[in-house]
């Protein structure tokens, strides 16, 4: 096992109603912004029941925040935060409202004079302060609720790029399942595959001798394939929801990549996917991963193998064989959540594909995985594959 310097400060609190302890978790003076995105808080009462925990603090909202952030339409934000002395933000709704809320944190506090672009081209690693922030999760997905990472678009130039920082990171987070049971079916299975990519993205490289890491990142890995299909077709089953929503936070809170190496080729191929064509995030996802699996069979073979033996119970064949089967079924869970899993499904034939590796050579993504092997001919054959 690798070294590793973990530090996960973010308060999580879970349950039916949890959002009775919502007002203690935010300073009694405090300035807040809530943000959230297109309008459905509203429409299920989440966003009521927010103002109602609120109710005696100084209390603002910014709407409109869209799938995959928009750097244009977070800026309208940071200059509301700079005008009114906003000094704490409450991100209310999936993954990209939370990604976005995180860019407004720092961009607010941001070097006079700087494009805050510059967050992204720098990943994150110049910011030195940002507003607080905690959130209400409506979206199980992305784990940004307990993270310190953010996702960022910039219509004008078709860019999405990520940032991490400390600075960032929720102070707290409030997980109630009961939120997610309107949720449209296919921002339920998108979630389910994010937070499924998450997981292998830190689990299918290659043995360090993490059993901890590897035996939590299996157990989320079975929890989303027994509880997925039953989140589309038990909506109201709070169980299965709060089983699904633990899962996506557990992916992607630091604790199963503490100690071993880690991927995030699938991301960053899928980033440009998105970018450029639009496709929701999951979706690029499940198109890339069987195909850059397959691509690296041989550098993630042993992991493959286990893999395919414990949460698939594959163990029969020689290994290419286990391996063809281990990628086969995650295809055809992904499949079976609603999310296809090749750019033809989506209408698209890879005549873009010359574009999307010269984005990402323009994003230094040039050198991804592992072991920094998947170059740009490497990234080229496994967009040609995903046809």
């Amino acid at each position: 096992m690798n070294n590793f310097n973990l530090h996960t400060p973010t308060r999580i609190l879970f349950g039916k109603g949890a959002i009775a302890d919502l007002r203690a978790q935010i300073p009694a003076n405090a300035r807040v912004l809530i943000t959230y995105g297109g309008g459905s808080v509203k429409k299920n009462g989440v966003l009521d029941q927010v103002y109602s925990a609120l109710e005696g603090l100084d209390v603002r909202e910014f709407s409109g925040i869209e799938p995959n952030p928009a750097y244009e339409t977070l800026m309208k934000a940071v200059k509301i935060v700079q005008q009114e002395n906003i000094t704490f933000l409450l991100a209310v709704g999936g993954g990209s409202v939370l990604d976005g809320t995180k860019f407004i944190a720092a961009a607010a506090h941001y070097a006079d004079g700087v494009d805050p672009w510059h967050i992204l081209q720098t990943r994150g690693s110049e910011v030195k302060s940002a507003i607080p922030m905690g959130s209400v999760l409506t979206l199980p997905a992305t784990g940004s609720e307990s993270n310190a990472g953010a996702v960022v678009s910039r219509k004008t130039t078709g860019d999405k790029q990520a940032f991490h920082s400390p600075f960032v990171q929720p102070v707290f987070a409030v997980l109630d399942p009961v939120y997610t049971y309107t949720l449209p079916p296919r921002q339920v299975a998108n979630g389910v595959v994010d937070a499924f990519v998450h997981t292998v993205e830190q689990y299918v490289t290659y043995p360090v001798d993490g059993k901890i890491q590897d035996r939590f990142a299996e157990g989320i890995l079975l929890t989303l394939v027994e509880e997925g299909p039953k989140a589309l077709q038990e909506p109201e089953n709070y169980n299965v929801r709060a089983n699904v929503m633990w899962a996506a936070t557990q992916a992607l809170n630091g604790l199963i990549g503490a100690g071993v190496p880690q991927d995030w080729a699938t991301h960053m191929l899928g980033h440009e996917l998105t970018a450029m064509h639009g496709l929701d995030h999951a979706q690029t996802l499940a198109i890339v991963l069987p195909s850059l699996w397959n691509e690296k069979r041989d550098t993630k073979r042993e992991k493959l193998l286990q893999y395919a033996a414990r949460v698939w119970n594959i163990t029969e064949g020689s290994e290419n064989e286990r391996i063809d089967a281990a990628i086969e079924a995650t295809r055809n869970f992904f499949e079976r959540m609603g999310v296809p899993t090749r750019l033809s499904d989506y209408g698209f034939d890879g005549s873009s594909i010359p574009a999307l590796l010269a984005k990402l050579e323009e994003h230094g993504m040039t050198k991804l995985g592992e072991h920094q092997d998947i170059t740009l001919d490497v990234s080229r054959r496994i967009y040609e594959a995903a046809r």
